[in-house]
C-alpha cells in the first residue's frame, strides 16, 4: 500500500482546509495517509513514507515562513529524500507581491535534498474555492501516480 505524511501549519484554517481535501483524496485513491500539525512533525518521518507533503500558509509582507514551521524546513535540509515523491500547497492572499512564497520555499528545498516533485504545487488564493477543490484533487491524483511510477 502506498502511505503519504502531510504535515502542515494553518493560521486562519484556510491551508487546514486543503489538507483535508488532499488528505480525503489520498484516502479515496487508496493510499494510507498520515496528517500531522508542523508543530508535533519531524522531518525524518518522511523517511518511512512514499509520498511527502507540506502545505503551509505565508506570513506578511516579506513573505516570510510562519514561525510554527521555520524548525521543520531548517531541519528537513538535514535529511536525504532521494527518490521520495513529494507535493507542496498552501494558502495566501494574491494581494502580497510574493503570493504563496512559503510553498516554493518548500519545494526548493525538497528539491535540494533529492525528492521528486510527483505534482505542481497548488496555491490557494485565500479559502479554496470549487476550482481549488478540483486542483488539489487532481494534484493528490498526480502523486499518487508518481509514486506508483518509482
Amino acid at each position: 500500500m502506498t502511505t503519504a505524511m502531510i504535515v502542515y501549519a494553518s493560521l486562519t484554517g484556510n491551508t487546514e482546509e486543503c489538507t483535508t481535501i488532499i488528505e480525503e483524496a489520498l484516502e479515496n485513491l487508496g493510499v494510507d495517509v498520515e496528517t500531522v500539525d508542523c508543530m508535533q512533525a519531524e522531518p525524518e518521518d518522511f523517511l518511512d513514507v512514499d509520498i511527502c507533503l507540506v502545505g503551509t500558509y505565508t506570513y506578511g509582507n516579506d513573505a516570510n515562513l510562519p514561525d510554527e514551521i521555520v524548525d521543520f524546513y531548517e531541519e528537513l535540509a538535514e535529511i536525504d529524500l532521494t527518490g521520495k515523491v513529494f507535493g507542496t500547497y498552501g494558502s495566501g492572499d494574491t494581494f502580497y507581491d510574493k503570493f504563496c512564497q512559503s510553498v516554493d520555499d518548500f519545494t526548493e528545498r525538497f528539491k535540494e535534498i533529492g525528492a521528486i516533485e510527483g505534482a505542481k504545487s497548488v496555491k490557494v488564493d485565500l479559502d479554496p474555492g470549487e476550482e481549488d477543490i478540483e486542483n488539489l484533487n487532481s494534484f493528490a491524483k498526480k502523486l499518487v501516480e508518481k509514486a506508483a511510477d518509482l
